[in-house]
């Protein structure tokens, strides 16, 4: 069965899909690495002002490192087309950017640049994400 012009999913919402897949697996592979440093150096990461969401720096490192290995991996099936993909993007880069916010005092410059990349996911799935199914 062939798309009318009318149906045919539009290519700039799919490239944005597309990129929202990159940037899903960059983000996981950013929360990994950050995770990786807490877990193999303690010291790196340090906090100067008592904070609400003072964790050990351990505990920081597997937050980060599973959440970063369970959002690229939603980021390469999100590449397949696969909608609980896009679900579970959207619930992710939620939790990620929350995760984020709460290690702002450890690491600021890149909490917010992951924060800045988890609302790009956000609103690219929920507003494009569909499209990419129909091509």
């Amino acid at each position: 069965m062939s798309n009318s012009p009318s149906t045919q999913p539009s290519t700039g919402a799919v490239g944005l899909t597309v990129f929202a897949a990159v940037m899903m697996i960059m983000v996981g592979l950013f929360q990994a690495i950050a995770g990786v440093v807490a877990l193999f150096n303690d010291t790196f990461y340090v906090v100067g002002e008592k904070y609400v969401f003072q964790f050990d720096v351990t505990t920081w490192g597997w937050i980060h490192l599973i959440l970063g290995i369970v959002i690229a991996v939603a980021g390469f099936f999100l590449f397949r087309g696969a909608v609980w993909a896009r679900t579970v993007g959207v619930i992710l880069a939620s939790l990620s950017a929350l995760v984020s916010f709460a290690w702002l005092p450890y690491y600021p410059l890149w909490a917010i640049a992951i924060i800045a990349l988890d609302v790009f996911v956000i609103w690219a799935l929920t507003a494009h994400g569909r499209d990419i199914t129909q091509s």
